[in-house]
């Protein structure tokens, strides 16, 4: 004879156990990841409390923040338990640090080294799962005046206009550029493509006086930089 045994709810639990609690008693700090997406969503479903259920949703994620960030809403209501508010919480939460991070991304004394332009556009394309080139536009101080996408394309490539480019250069009045787009494989070196249209790019700034600094190909967790290697 099957005997069903009823699922422990949260508030079952110890109080230092439950994520609210846990975190009034011990900080943020102390929470895991999971807590932290439990308290966002209340609560779970039939079979699952909201940290089993959060733990789940890691779990397809690769445990991993930045790939949970790439789930869309209509991607997180599949999980059963999440409907469209606790899924639209999610969204939300994580764009919020992702918009810290862009915050906190430009340094006061503008992009004067590669490590810099990483960090300013790892949270716009870094963990995209397609394709996109930007544009960075600067002063003579190597203040950012305008950071711009100049193109969105598929998993292994992207078009770039460069009368666009120029265009934007002109209406900006910027004196160089940072050339910046993401290889959603992970791989970091440039392709012959990524050598052909900054060659392009370059010689067409040239003719109007206008420097280009560098092209950034950036990854999740890394970037490969033209001019540090020589290319540029």
């Amino acid at each position: 004879m099957k005997v069903n045994t009823p699922k422990t709810t949260i508030k079952n639990w110890s109080a230092d156990d439950r994520p609210r609690e846990k975190m009034l008693l011990k900080g943020k700090d102390a929470l895991s990841d999971a807590e932290l997406i439990a308290i966002l969503i209340g609560s779970g479903n039939r079979r699952e409390s909201a940290v089993d259920l959060s733990k789940r949703i890691l779990t397809t994620s690769s445990n991993s923040l930045s790939v949970l960030s790439r789930l869309s809403v209509e991607q997180l209501i599949k999980f059963r338990g999440i409907g469209k508010a606790k899924a639209i919480a999610i969204v939300a939460a994580l764009e919020l640090g992702r918009r810290k991070r862009l915050a906190k991304a430009l340094p006061d004394n503008g992009l004067s080294h590669s490590a810099d332009v990483f960090e300013y556009m790892q949270p716009r394309i870094g963990d995209l799962s397609h394709e996109e080139f930007w544009v960075i536009y600067l002063n003579n101080s190597n203040k950012v005046v305008n950071t711009v996408q100049l193109s969105k394309g598929g998993i292994t490539g992207t078009l770039v206009d460069i009368r666009l480019l120029l265009k934007e250069a002109v209406l900006t009045n910027a004196v160089g550029l940072i050339l910046a787009h993401n290889h959603p494989s992970g791989t970091l070196r440039p392709s012959e493509a990524d050598r052909n249209i900054t060659e392009k790019i370059n010689n067409a700034c040239y003719s109007m006086d206008i420097k280009v600094l560098d092209h950034i190909i950036v990854t999740e967790k890394s970037y490969f930089s033209f001019k540090d290697e020589g290319i540029l």
